[in-house]
């Protein structure tokens, strides 16, 4: 089997993946889909839940271990859409459905890159694939749900479209529930403490306030306000304001450190994480994947956008085919010369360190 005909099978998935619906959670069909490939290409491969995996031919314990991840959910599409989002559509070299940028192309380019290496007897590195599922939800059946069941990882390539550019750290993410209180009241009623008039401080707070420690990948950490809720009716001052504030963390902190500033110094009455395990992700710039990638050409860059890579511990790289700007897009679309690319210079890579 020869890379081209590798490469021609990968497009042909990843149109049987397109239209085949596959929200998060509902990723079963797309599942069977890629059992298929391993069943067709022998290779022994194990499904938990809805994230179907495999390890190479010549596993062996006492090597570091590869992961290849990527996922196979897709978010809804939006409305905007012109063309039939599960159809598989080919207009002048652009592969257009839902899920075939984010994270489609990655995917197959993955699985395929895996296969070419499957029967290698000699390599530096063990290498684990896993297809995951609810990487768009965040979901409690993803690849979080998969590191106490695949071999230890020690490095990971995690796919999402980075035009194959070598995203060397990526921001994680809490999102906290805040509270600004006051005293409710009749709104006929005079009111010094109006909860909604107490928010005007905070809200400048927040957007005056910096974290003391930025990133040379990253840059500084993001905060955002992005939702405000309070009141019931109109003669009626609320006891309290509920606000949401999402923090895109550097690799400078932790979450948890994040959350015990917020807590310290904000003037809201309570802000509460709703999660602390999105954490932010990077790769040591001397580690040989990343002196291979610009080796070969490619630039590095941290990413402002979340994935699966805030689920790992270990050091990890984000690449990929397809670009970031088109995921969630309306008529989504990837060129077909990327998915080349994309198995061309994973293969490249992989060449350049797992083998001997």
């Amino acid at each position: 089997m020869t890379q081209q005909d590798l490469t021609n099978d990968a497009i042909l998935l990843l149109k049987k993946l397109i239209e085949t619906q596959s929200f998060s959670s509902e990723e079963d069909p797309t599942a069977l889909h890629i059992e298929d490939w391993f069943k067709r290409y022998n290779i022994d491969f194990k499904r938990t839940q809805n994230n179907v995996w495999a390890v190479n031919k010549h596993f062996d314990e006492s090597k570091p271990t590869l992961l290849l991840n990527s996922h196979h959910d897709t978010v809804k599409p939006n409305s905007a859409y012109t063309k039939d989002p599960f159809k598989a559509i080919v207009e002048d070299g652009k592969l257009y459905g839902l899920g075939s940028n984010d994270a489609g192309g990655c995917l197959v380019s993955l699985i395929a890159t895996f296969t070419h290496f499957y029967n290698h007897d000699n390599l530096k590195y063990n290498l684990v694939i896993v297809a995951s599922a609810e990487e768009e939800s965040s979901g409690p059946n993803g690849l979080n749900s998969m590191l106490a069941v695949i071999p230890h990882v020690d490095v990971a390539i995690v796919g999402e479209p980075t035009l194959m550019n070598l995203a060397v750290a990526e921001k994680g993410l809490v999102v906290f529930d805040a509270v600004v209180a006051g005293t409710p009241s009749h709104a006929a009623h005079p009111n010094d403490n109006n909860s909604i008039y107490n928010t005007i401080e905070v809200l400048q707070w927040f957007k005056d306030f910096k974290f003391e420690k930025g990133s040379e990948a990253l840059g500084d950490v993001k905060l955002t306000v992005t939702q405000i809720n309070a009141g019931s009716q109109h003669n009626v001052v609320p006891g309290h304001v509920d606000l949401v504030v999402d923090v895109r963390v550097n690799d400078a902190y932790t979450n948890t450190e994040i959350a015990e500033i917020l807590q310290e110094k904000s003037p809201c009455t309570s802000i509460t994480p709703r999660s602390l395990r999105l954490n932010s992700s990077c790769i040591p710039m001397d580690h040989d994947l990343v002196k291979a990638g610009i080796e070969m050409g490619r630039s590095t860059y941290g990413s402002p956008t979340l994935s699966d890579q805030a689920t790992l511990t270990c050091p990890s790289l984000k690449l990929g085919p397809g670009d970031s700007t088109r995921s969630h897009s309306a008529d989504e679309f990837i060129h077909l010369h990327e998915i080349v690319e994309g198995v061309d210079l994973y293969i490249k890579l992989l060449d350049k360190v797992i083998v001997k």
